[in-house]
């Protein structure tokens, strides 16, 4: 797949960056931009070399401002395709959570509405500490109905609701408090942390990870019983893998392990 017009991809080191390419819109979700993510996101999934994806926005001024309210919500065809065509967010949500390498958010401008979600559906999220986030959507008679079923996954839930019936602007310092971002840094070494962030999780067994984030992802709607037994399950599969022998092996050794992905 080549890249999209839309979303530009880039091969950094051992991460994927996949860049929003729509400054001059604030990066908002248009049809192709979505269409963008989802093909950067199976190109790194199949890159061999590639043990993280970045997602982030073109600029300062916007991660991803949202949907795009001149392309998305126009009565521009038929009423049950338009419906089927906002499920689209829905896949890259889906997506993202299912992606088999961690999928890290470099936010360098506002988040909102589903750029907002769209942050939060990342498995960690790397801000400038002058960003501001939020769910504008009731200021223009909307809900954030896609996205809250990211948002109830890791937000508290008074602080969601909050967030939602007043449409006001969270600062990267209150995104921090209440764990919507991992760090928060000064804007100049924003591209170091996540670059530091990245090596971390490359440094990890690519193997380990994918199961890892399977099973949290598997796991959080399950009841309690049922969760239990599907993670002990996946602790005997993870077990038997190649890396769990090399991971002891060299911390025995004092070694740094070298991991097989197997």
């Amino acid at each position: 797949m080549g890249d999209s017009e839309a979303v530009r991809y880039d091969a950094r080191g051992p991460a994927a960056w996949l860049t929003i390419d729509r400054e001059d819109r604030r990066n908002a979700l248009s049809d192709d931009v979505i269409e963008g993510l989802l093909a950067g996101l199976e190109r790194a999934s199949s890159a061999d070399r590639v043990r993280a994806v970045v997602v982030t926005g073109a600029g300062e001024r916007a991660f991803c401002a949202g949907g795009d309210l001149g392309g998305n919500l126009g009565p521009n065809e038929g009423r049950v395709q338009s419906h089927d065509r906002r499920g689209a967010v829905a896949a890259l949500l889906r997506t993202i959570a299912t992606h088999p390498q961690p999928v890290i958010a470099r936010v360098g401008g506002v988040a909102l509405a589903g750029g907002f979600g769209l942050m939060l559906a990342c498995d960690l999220v790397v801000a400038a500490d002058d960003v501001e986030v939020g769910t504008p959507e009731v200021n223009l008679g909307l809900w954030p109905y896609m996205i809250s079923a990211v948002l109830s996954r890791n937000l508290p839930r008074k602080v969601m609701t909050e967030m939602m019936m007043t449409g006001r602007r969270y600062s990267a310092a209150e995104a921090e408090r209440w764990g919507m971002v991992n760090r928060v840094v000064p804007r100049a070494e924003l591209d170091a942390a996540v670059g530091q962030l990245v090596d971390e999780v490359a440094s990890k067994s690519p193997l380990i990870l994918r199961l890892g984030k399977e099973s949290l992802f598997r796991s959080q709607d399950m009841p309690f019983d049922q969760a239990l037994a599907y993670l002990q399950a996946m602790l005997t599969v993870n077990l038997e893998s190649e890396d769990v022998a090399e991971g002891i092996s060299a911390f025995l050794q004092k070694r740094k392990p070298e991991w097989k992905g197997r």
